[in-house]
C-alpha cells in the first residue's frame, strides 16, 4: 500500500456535485492498494499514519499525531498510486489490486484508523471525485507499507 498524508486546515470530496466527505484540520489520506497487500498492510499504515507526529507542539516542533490533536482524517481511494510511467508515456496499472478487493482492504484500512479512536470521513470508492484541501505548512508525507520509500 502507498498513501500520500497531507496536514490540512480543510479537506472535502464531491462526487457528482454533492459532497461525500468532509474534515476541517487534520489529514488528507490518499490510499493506492497493490496487488500484493494484505490486511497486515493495511493495518501498518493505520497504526504508522495515527501515530504519525507531523503536528507542531507549542515549540513549533513536529511532535504531536493526529491522535494527539484529536483532528479528524479524510481518507480517499487513489488506484493511480500504483500507476507505472517508467516506459513509454501511458501509466500502467498493472500493479493495482482488482477493485473489488482493493475495497475491501480500503474499507479495513478505514475501520483501523476509527478503532484507534480517529473520526474519518472518506471519499467513494471507485468514483470520480473532486478533492479538495488547503494543505498546511505545507506538509505532504509518502508512505509504503513494503518501505520503498
Amino acid at each position: 500500500m502507498r498513501v500520500v498524508v497531507q496536514r490540512v486546515k480543510r479537506g472535502q470530496v464531491t462526487v457528482a456535485g454533492e459532497i461525500v466527505g468532509k474534515i476541517e484540520q487534520g489529514l488528507v489520506v490518499l490510499l493506492g492498494i497493490g496487488k500484493n497487500d494484505s490486511d497486515e498492510d493495511a493495518n501498518y499504515l493505520a497504526d504508522k499514519i495515527a501515530n504519525l507526529r507531523i503536528f507542531p507542539d507549542h515549540e513549533g516542533k513536529l511532535n504531536l499525531s493526529i491522535i494527539d490533536k484529536g483532528f479528524h482524517l479524510l481518507a480517499i481511494s487513489q488506484f493511480t498510486l500504483f500507476g507505472d510511467c517508467r516506459r513509454g508515456r501511458r501509466p500502467s496499472f498493472t500493479d493495482a489490486m482488482k477493485p473489488e478487493e482493493a475495497n475491501q482492504l480500503y474499507i479495513k484500512f478505514v475501520e483501523h484508523l476509527r478503532k484507534l479512536g480517529i473520526e474519518v470521513s472518506t471519499g467513494q470508492f471507485q468514483a470520480d471525485m473532486d478533492v479538495e484541501l488547503v494543505n498546511q505548512g505545507p506538509v505532504t508525507m509518502l508512505l509504503d507499507s513494503k518501505k520503498m520509500f
